[in-house]
């Protein structure tokens, strides 16, 4: 069928018969994001232009695109390496949007730690899986508290289990 413009294609996308297999799955209210790097990064960029995304994790990104003047209202966590992005150090993006996040907030580093941290990587390199068991708790427990509304100590301050965590401001 053609219209004025063109083909004419017709709409299913509220047609559950047409949606994609384990689409009921998804819960639309509760949805969160990590990323790592230039995602990471993207995460804060991604809540400001999409509501539904009620809570975000960077994980050892700069912000490209720094957090407006009229701040950044959700649940957001930094996560990431060491010397590079603690207070003062060499990526000077972190404490310029930190101060630029009006809702529940968490700044972490890893010491120790490096870029590869927040990966599978460490795996490969350091034949250890202590970065990746760090990386899963603190988003898991950010996830659980912030999506599920679980409680989580972990994010509260620093835990005996992770030393190498340390919490900034």
């Amino acid at each position: 069928m053609a219209g004025p413009t063109g083909p004419q294609v017709k709409n299913h996308s509220s047609d559950a018969r047409h949606a994609p297999k384990g689409a009921r799955l998804i819960d639309r209210s509760r949805i969160g994001m990590a990323g790592h790097s230039l995602g990471g990064a993207s995460t804060s960029w991604t809540m400001l232009q999409d509501p539904r995304v009620r809570a975000g994790i960077n994980m050892d990104g700069a912000f490209f695109v720094p957090i407006p003047d009229k701040g950044l209202a959700r649940p957001f966590m930094l996560m990431g390496a060491g010397e590079v992005h603690e207070p003062g150090g060499k990526d000077f993006t972190w404490g310029r949007d930190w101060a630029r996040m009006t809702g529940w907030k968490r700044w972490l580093t890893v010491e120790g730690g490096d870029h590869a941290s927040f990966t599978d990587y460490p795996l490969l390199t350091k034949r250890s899986a202590r970065e990746l068991e760090i990386t899963r708790a603190y988003v898991a427990a950010f996830m659980d508290r912030h999506l599920r509304e679980r409680d989580q100590r972990l994010l509260d301050g620093p835990s005996g289990t992770y030393p190498e965590v340390k919490f900034w401001k």
